[in-house]
Order: C-alpha cells, then sequence, then structure tokens
C-alpha cells in the first residue's frame, strides 16, 4: 500500500493551543446523485453498511478530535438522527440479544460530542467555515469534507495536527495528480521546508486550467485552520460560481508565509463521483474480513464473464 510522506524534523515555534474540534461542511445539495439525494442527503449514501459522513466522524474521532460540528442544509434531518441515539431501536436490539447490531447502531452516538449548525444559504466552503465561527472560537480547527475518505489506515489528519504543532499557522492536505486533471481542485504554488513531505504553500488558485496551474498539488479535503481564517473569510468577496471559497481567503494567508502543505500519497476514496463511489464501495468490501472472501470470489467470476464477451454468462453471474 502505497504511504504518506511523514515529515522528520522539528521546526519552531510551537503553537500554545491543541486542536481538539473539527468542523465537517453538509450542506450540499448532492445534484451529481440525483435522484437517490431527492430526500437523502448525499452524505448519508451508504459506504458498504455506514453512511459515507460516519467514515468521516470516525477519521476525526481517531485523531483525537472529540468536538464535532456539523454545518448543515435543509432537508438535513438524517445527518442529525445518525449520530444521536435511537431509544426504540436500541430497545429491540437488546431484547433480541443482538449485540452487535445494538453495537453498531450505538457506535455514531459514541464517536464524539456532536453538534449541528445550519448553513442558511449554499454561499460556498468559505461561508461554511464561517458558520462555525462561534462555536469554533479563537481556536485552531480541523476541517473535513465529506466528499473525501482517508483510508482509515492512514494516518494523514494526525500528521495534518502534527505540522501544525511544528509550525502554527494553517495547513492543508496536498495530493499529487495529473496536470490535466488539475482543473478539477484547488492547486497550491508550493516551495520546500527542508522537511520531507512538507512545503510552505505561497499561493492558491482555485480550479486553474493546466496550462496556467502552478504545480500539479492539488488540494484535497482536509485542513488544520488558525482562528485567523474567520477575519479573512469575513473579508473575502465571493469568487468563482459567485461563492465565497475557503482556497481564496488561504491564499491571502499563504502571501503571510503561514500556511503549509503535507503531501499525501495514500489511499484516498471520492465519494463525490458515481463512478469513484462506486469504486470506493468495491474496495472498502474487498477489504473487509466478513465480506471480502466471498465478495472477491464473485468478483472475480463476474469479470471473467464480462471479459469472456458472454452476455449470458455475465447476467447468469450477476443473479
Amino acid at each position: 500500500m502505497s504511504r504518506m510522506i511523514v515529515p522528520h524534523t522539528t521546526p519552531t515555534p510551537t503553537p500554545t493551543r491543541t486542536v481538539r474540534k473539527a468542523v465537517v461542511p453538509a450542506a450540499g445539495l448532492g445534484t451529481r446523485f440525483l435522484p437517490a439525494t431527492k430526500a437523502t442527503p448525499k452524505e448519508m449514501l451508504p459506504v458498504v453498511d455506514k453512511p459515507a459522513i460516519q467514515y468521516v466522524v470516525e477519521e476525526a474521532a481517531a485523531a483525537g478530535l472529540d468536538d464535532v460540528l456539523m454545518v448543515t442544509g435543509r432537508h438535513k434531518r438524517a445527518i442529525e438522527d445518525h449520530f444521536d441515539n435511537a431509544y426504540e431501536l436500541e430497545q429491540a436490539l437488546a431484547a433480541k440479544g443482538d449485540s452487535v447490531r445494538l453495537d453498531a447502531v450505538r457506535d455514531p452516538a459514541r464517536l464524539a460530542n456532536i453538534h449541528h449548525i445550519r448553513q442558511g444559504e449554499p454561499l460556498g466552503l468559505g461561508h461554511a467555515v464561517l458558520c462555525a465561527r462561534r462555536h469554533v472560537g479563537d481556536e485552531p480547527f480541523a476541517v473535513l469534507l465529506g466528499d473525501d475518505l482517508i483510508d482509515p489506515r492512514e494516518t494523514l489528519l494526525s500528521t495534518m495536527l502534527d505540522v501544525r504543532d511544528r509550525y502554527a499557522g494553517s495547513v492543508i492536505a496536498l495530493m499529487e495528480v495529473p496536470r490535466e486533471q488539475i482543473h478539477l481542485y484547488g492547486c497550491a504554488a508550493v516551495e520546500p521546508t527542508g522537511d520531507e513531505g512538507v512545503v510552505r504553500v505561497t499561493g492558491l488558485v482555485e480550479k486553474p486550467s493546466p496550462e496556467n496551474a502552478p504545480s500539479a498539488y492539488a488540494v484535497i479535503g482536509r485542513y488544520v485552520l488558525d482562528p485567523a481564517v474567520f477575519d479573512t473569510l469575513e473579508r473575502t468577496e465571493p469568487g468563482r460560481g459567485g461563492e465565497i471559497q475557503l482556497t481564496d481567503a488561504l491564499q491571502e494567508l499563504a502571501t503571510g508565509g503561514t500556511v503549509h502543505g503535507v503531501v499525501f500519497d495514500g489511499l484516498r476514496y471520492d465519494t463525490g463521483d458515481k463512478a469513484d463511489y462506486l469504486r470506493t464501495v468495491v474496495r472498502l468490501a474487498c477489504d473487509r474480513p466478513d465480506l471480502g472472501p466471498e465478495f472477491v470470489g464473485w468478483l472475480k467470476e463476474f469479470v471473467a464473464g464480462l471479459e469472456g464477451g458472454g452476455a449470458a454468462d455475465s447476467e447468469r453471474l450477476a443473479a
């Protein structure tokens, strides 16, 4: 398995605060998954047997963040319900002695202290982060986007928190992508720090054309932000798409030398795209000890049938 480049040195200064809060923006309309998301939040679409957003909260909890704020919108009540206790269901499972499913039902509410706030208008990621200002206060905090799932075996967020401790300021996650795909992401201009796997971010551009991109480093959905970002977002004008872009605020902070990036080359799953969502489900199902052996065997037979060109065989295998 490819691994993340982990920093080795310990520069100064060290900030006085410890990051303990995470913000999870979850107010998007999920239009790419219509009609499935007409009444179901896209964050609640199942990845094997858990909603996508639960993987994100589990990642935050594994990194020691015990306070999670969900920034939601209209028709997102299912997210609140999922991370709440379901007493009737729990009682029914307990009465049956079904301890396995009982634990699975209780786990979401036990992951962290989870709070919810609504983003009144869909004004962009920067605005969603700004909505968290009162809850976060004058503390550094993490932001985790629900479309990006990081494999549970990776330690990206913990490494970013370590980099924040070493360098202060804000830290963003970067991944090298093919140049022809850079227009799909925010893109970072970087310079080395002397610390392997850590770069200083000197500039950011939201979804540049390949010929205008300052690098092949794409910003992926993990951030550890200094509270100074809130004042910057307050004065950030709407940018691309008429939305307040977090990238624009970070660009201003980067000019002051206070933004660093962690270069990640581990396992990341994009559940915001239909094809990648399907690949994510298959990959994670194959990794499950309770599902993987049987599922992988079936998958091999199914693919062999497709490669053999036999439509009838493929239909029989799929039955």
